[in-house]
This record gives C-alpha cells, sequence and structure tokens, in this order.
C-alpha cells in the first residue's frame, strides 16, 4: 500500500445526501394527469407556505426541505457523522414528502369535482423523467482542506463510475435525441444518472452536468474543511445499496487522506465511459486507460476492494459498520463476475429491478421501449408505502433494510445528537414553540426580533455550544 500515515485520516466524518423527488399527480381510472406538477407542488408545499411564508425551510430534525428549480422537491439530510444515521435521515426524508403528497392529495379532492376527485398524488425517488430530465442525488463529504481537488478527482472519477455495478438504481434507458447515448438503443441500463452525465470534474451543476461539483462551499470553517460534492450517484430504494454508495466512497476518502497509494486509472474518456460501463450487466466492459491498456469495470472495482481490505487492517480505529461494507462489497463484486445475480437481489437496487422487469418482459414477449415496462420501472420508485413497488419489496422482506423504522419515524422530527445539527434542531423547535421569528442557515442560527442575536457554528462536529445556550434562555 506504499508509504502513509493512517493518523491523517478523518475516520469520523460529516457527510449527507441531497434527494431531488419527482412528483405527478395521477388519475388511476383513466391514466390522465388531472394537475400539472407545478401545480401539485405547490399544493404540496402549501403547509409550509402557510406555516413559515416560504417553501425552503430547515424543520425541526435539523434537515433542510425545499421546493427546487423544475417544481422537485427535495430533502437535505441534516449533517450525519456514522453511516447507519445517515441512511436513517435519508430514509426521513422519504417519509416526509411522502406526508406533504397525502396532504396534497387530500387538498385535491377538496377541489375538484366528485367525479374528478380520487387522482393520486406520487413521489418518485427516481433521477430521470420521460421527457429525458434528469434530476439529483447528491453525495456531499467533509474532507480535509490539505487534500485538492485535483487529486479527488484523479482517483474517484474511476471509481465513481464503476461504482454504479453495486449501487446503481437502474432504469429501461429509451434514447433521447440530442444525447450522445442514442448510439446504445433501448435496453436496461444499471444507473439512472450515467447518461445524463457530460463532464467528470467541474463547477457547473445544470449547464454541464459533473460528476464531481467543485463549487467551495464547505458549510464549515473554510480555512479546515472543503465539501466534495459527489452528483452522480442514483437515489436508491434500497437501503443497503445506499450504505454501499456512502459507505465504499467513504473509505476511498479515508485512504486518500490517509497518503495510501491507491491505483490510478487515467480513462481518456469518463463521459464516454460511464455510459458504456452503465450497460454492462456483468461488468465485463474495458475502460479505455491511456497507452492503449483496457481494463473491465469489474477489475477496476476488485482494485479498489482489495485496498479497503487492507486499510480496515491498518485503520487505527475501529471500523464498525465499515467492515460490514467491505464484506458486502466484495460479496457483490464476485456474484457479478460469476452471473449469479440471484444471491445480490435483495441488496443491490438495479438488480432486484432488472428481475422484476425481466420477468414481465420475457412472459409477455416485450421489447425494452414497452410501455409496461416503463411503467414498471417508474412505480418501483414510488415511494408511497403499501403502492409503491420498492416499498412493497422491502415491506415483503425481498428488499433488505440497513436502519430499522422505527430509528426513522424518530428522524422525521428529531435531530440528529452528535453534530452540529443536534443545536439547530434544538433551536428551531424552541422558537417555534415561543413564535419567536429567527433565520437559519448550514452554519447560522439567528433570532429575528424583538432583539437581533446571531451565532455562528463553523465547527460541524459541535454539538454543544454555550452561545446557542444563551440564545435559548433567551428565547424561554
Amino acid at each position: 500500500m506504499g508509504d502513509f500515515d493512517p493518523s491523517r485520516a478523518i475516520t469520523r466524518r460529516i457527510m449527507g445526501i441531497e434527494t431531488e423527488y419527482g412528483i405527478a399527480c395521477i388519475d388511476d381510472r383513466t391514466g390522465s394527469a388531472p394537475h400539472a406538477a407545478d401545480e401539485v407542488a405547490r399544493l404540496a408545499f402549501r403547509p409550509l407556505v402557510d406555516a413559515y411564508n416560504s417553501t425552503n425551510v430547515f424543520i425541526s430534525n435539523a434537515g433542510r426541505l425545499y421546493l427546487d428549480v423544475g417544481s422537485h422537491p427535495e430533502f437535505a439530510t441534516p449533517e450525519c457523522d456514522s453511516l447507519s444515521q445517515l441512511v436513517t435521515y435519508e430514509q426521513a426524508g422519504d417519509r416526509i414528502v411522502t406526508d406533504l403528497a397525502q396532504k396534497a392529495e387530500r387538498r385535491i379532492a377538496e377541489l375538484d369535482t366528485p367525479d374528478a376527485a380520487g387522482a393520486g398524488v406520487y413521489m418518485f425517488k427516481n433521477n430521470s423523467d420521460s421527457a429525458g430530465s434528469s434530476y439529483g442525488c447528491h453525495e456531499n463529504y467533509l474532507v480535509g482542506r490539505d487534500v485538492s481537488v485535483k487529486k479527488l478527482g484523479a482517483i474517484l472519477l474511476p471509481f465513481l463510475i464503476t461504482r454504479q455495478l453495486f449501487c446503481g438504481a437502474g432504469r429501461v434507458a429509451i434514447p433521447q435525441r440530442g444525447n450522445p447515448a442514442t448510439e446504445f438503443g433501448p435496453g436496461f441500463c444499471i444507473s439512472q444518472r450515467a447518461d445524463f452525465m457530460w463532464e467528470g470534474v467541474s463547477s457547473a451543476t445544470t449547464r454541464s452536468r459533473p460528476m464531481i461539483n467543485t463549487r467551495d462551499e464547505p458549510h464549515a470553517d473554510s480555512s479546515r474543511y472543503r465539501r466534495l460534492h459527489v452528483i452522480v450517484g442514483d437515489s436508491n430504494i434500497c437501503q443497503v445499496s445506499t450504505a454501499l454508495k456512502v459507505g465504499t466512497t467513504l473509505l476511498l476518502l479515508e485512504m486518500i487522506e490517509a497518503g495510501v497509494e491507491l491505483p490510478t486509472f487515467d480513462m481518456v474518456n469518463s463521459v464516454d465511459s460511464i455510459r458504456r460501463v452503465a450497460r454492462s450487466l456483468d461488468g465485463s466492459q474495458l475502460v479505455h486507460i491511456t497507452e492503449g491498456v483496457d481494463v473491465s469495470a469489474l477489475d477496476i472495482q476488485r482494485q479498489y476492494h482489495e485496498h479497503a481490505c487492507a486499510w480496515l487492517e491498518k485503520r487505527e480505529e475501529d471500523p464498525g459498520e465499515l467492515t460490514r461494507i467491505v464484506e458486502l462489497w466484495g460479496t457483490i463484486l464476485d456474484a457479478i463476475g460469476s452471473g449469479n445475480l440471484d444471491a445480490i437481489a435483495r441488496d443491490v437496487d438495479w438488480v432486484a429491478k432488472y428481475r422484476l422487469l425481466l420477468g414481465l418482459k420475457e412472459r409477455h414477449g416485450l421489447e425494452w421501449d414497452n410501455p409496461k415496462l416503463r411503467h414498471v420501472d417508474l412505480m418501483y420508485h414510488d415511494i408511497r408505502p403499501g403502492r409503491g413497488i420498492g416499498p412493497k419489496l422491502v415491506a415483503r422482506g425481498l428488499l433488505n433494510s440497513w436502519v430499522n423504522e422505527s430509528a426513522v419515524q424518530k428522524a422525521t422530527t428529531v435531530a440528529p445528537e452528535t453534530t452540529r445539527a443536534h443545536l439547530r434542531g434544538t433551536f428551531l423547535t424552541a422558537a417555534r414553540q415561543a413564535g419567536i421569528d429567527t433565520s437559519v442557515d448550514w452554519m447560522r442560527l439567528k433570532i429575528l426580533r424583538p432583539e437581533p442575536a446571531l451565532v455562528e457554528l463553523k465547527d460541524p462536529f459541535q454539538n454543544e455550544n454555550p452561545d446557542v445556550e444563551e440564545l435559548l434562555c433567551r428565547m424561554r
């Protein structure tokens, strides 16, 4: 593994996930959409407007709930410092936006005529729609300021491009005009986002969507930290896929910071590579490396996995649940390499979806661009319990969970206790109980009136602060 210093790695790390949801109003009796997405989104966020006069608020669990560009409801988790904590709050976001959808549904039933009432409001935790639009699932990792963006990009890009083998959400890919992926034709793609990436590393987000966004907004002490903003990942229904997506990336970041000598793959064309890997269900797709060297996506992942195994033996702190991540990582790579997808269907979203769609396709003799397959694909991502295919698979034990439901329900209203989010959640709860006007963002807590007061929180690991206690006393 070369010369390295395990003590240099940040093994307790702040992280978060931002999830954008697709929204639609559908009359199940006719299949029509009686209300446009932007209208339904406004109805869904009406309770927030009534309570806070805004569609962009921090809520009691210290996460951020807002209506993003394109009428996409979005939930950003509060700052988390462990993998299970992050999965818990990411799942809590699903419950929160589901509640908004149900309230909008009741509002529509009140407004519509009796013969038009009964339309359902759907929240889809996916990353693309039938019009060819894409929306994101963004991962955020706090890293040391001394780690250069150039170094992060060089090592992480090959990893992220091939990571979809075990954390892709899968989709029926129908070529869209103007997208280079049209050359592949209709078929199954293991990633939702792969076809919508246009650069490897860039400061852009939508105009020219990169895999790693370099915008320097650490939401912390900028002299000590930077925020790694990964926007290439899929939104996952399966909790294990989410845990693998984040956990493997955490291990890569630890090794980079510790100076571990990791393999380098200077890809000739990262955008072309991610699209081709997305159509390689067995990981055999060769990725073109400089000097005429080709390496398969599966072999790239195996090399990273081998280094992660060695890293856990050298890591100074107890790896905890990262041991389970490394074990699952290896099991999944072996299953993909041997073609035994049944062995990992409960842990990998794209595999669960592929088996479902392939069975339907073969039973009815359908082509991949058949509307029935595309409908099932979409309904896999409906997050409503008892209705969406993904949640039904979870309820039947056909998709494994990483955290328990009671923890998820608690996380819908209570902030994490171990990070800065605890201070924000406590402050918001006290202010709203007292009816005091405040202004809150990731780093600042401010009382607006009667006497303005501001506390700045630059340390995201800090869950106690005497200045915040003073604000709480004033409010009480």
